[in-house]
């Protein structure tokens, strides 16, 4: 277990509490056609995180909230036939700026993901969009952030510039100044035919010569030396990052969704999910994701949201 923690709100309850002190914003709830997807949006309205616009065939909105005993009374509704206009209409919902933040409902992340993805109407910007996990555990002391394990299936190291960014700049959110960073391989030494390693070596370097800000990057780094300080005495490595990681940057996306899925069913930890690098944040949670789930990654969602806010604002 590590010792300490840079997280002022180390647990995700304090985190929502947090998110609760600030005004609620509206969410484009897309396609949420499940008990558990329309009862996380529900439960996130009820703890003033967010005010849902359920987006799907209102009739089927309706009938779900009716046999599962749901109270949709205060949520506007935007009625629509299908998942790929409700989330072609969620986007628009965002980019006109009616809604502050998107939701996936229950429909598949290739779906949702798509018009999200348009570069001429969807919610691009000059950085590329990556997803974050957003964890907590029993075995770790602190919240851990583990990148990208849900859009970017092999990414280069251009891309792994970006997805890096995004989850300093989301530590920052949560509280952590200074994040560190570990560079997952298998190995802690450089190999020329593991191309993690070299993407690793590589990404510290662009740290230190301010290409990636805001963080201290360490790697390549396996897991165990990036989250152990007993692995790396055993290790014999001196590192600033090893042990006390706050973000683990995983090779690819098969490494990162197993190693994430890993630690919630395996280790009894508890997710959020956040897509980063967008105009808006995007709650992104799997199908079978728990109410709660849902309502922490809108929590984070919110405190984004605001931060992005105050950003903009200051540099007008």
């Amino acid at each position: 277990m590590s010792e300490g923690s840079n997280f002022p709100v180390c647990r995700f309850d304090l985190l929502v509490q947090r998110a609760k002190q600030l005004p609620a914003i509206p969410v484009a709830v897309c396609y949420p056609l499940t008990k558990v997807a329309l009862e996380g949006a529900l439960e996130s309205a009820s703890c003033g995180l967010i005010q849902p616009i359920l987006v799907g065939p209102k009739r089927k909105i309706e009938n779900l909230s009716r046999t599962e005993a749901l109270n949709i009374d205060n949520c506007e509704c935007i009625d629509v036939p299908d998942e790929m206009n409700a989330a072609s209409t969620s986007v628009e919902l965002c980019r006109s700026g009616h809604a502050h933040a998107l939701m996936k409902g229950s429909l598949h992340t290739d779906v949702f993901m798509h018009p999200v993805l348009s570069r001429e109407t969807g919610l691009r910007t000059t950085r590329r969009v990556s997803h974050i996990f957003v964890m907590e555990t029993p075995a770790y002391s602190r919240i851990l952030l583990i990148t990208d394990a849900a859009i970017n299936i092999l990414p280069s190291l251009e891309d792994k510039v970006d997805i890096v960014q995004n989850a300093i700049n989301l530590a920052h959110v949560l509280g952590v100044p200074e994040p560190k960073v570990a560079v997952l391989s298998a190995v802690e030494t450089v190999h020329s035919n593991i191309v993690s390693t070299l993407h690793a070596a590589a990404l510290c370097k662009m740290a230190e010569r301010g290409q990636i800000n805001g963080g201290i990057l360490d790697g390549p780094l396996a897991f165990d030396t990036a989250v152990s300080p007993e692995a790396i005495r055993i290790k014999h490595l001196v590192s600033s990052v090893a042990g006390q990681a706050d973000i683990v940057i995983v090779p690819d996306l098969e490494s990162g969704n197993m190693l994430a899925k890993q630690l919630e069913y395996l280790g009894g930890a508890s997710l959020a999910g956040i897509v980063t690098g967008a105009s808006v944040p995007i709650i992104l949670t799997s199908r079978a994701d728990s109410a709660k789930t849902r309502m922490t990654s809108a929590a984070i969602a919110l405190l984004m949201h605001v931060s992005e806010a105050k950003l903009s604002s200051y540099n007008q």
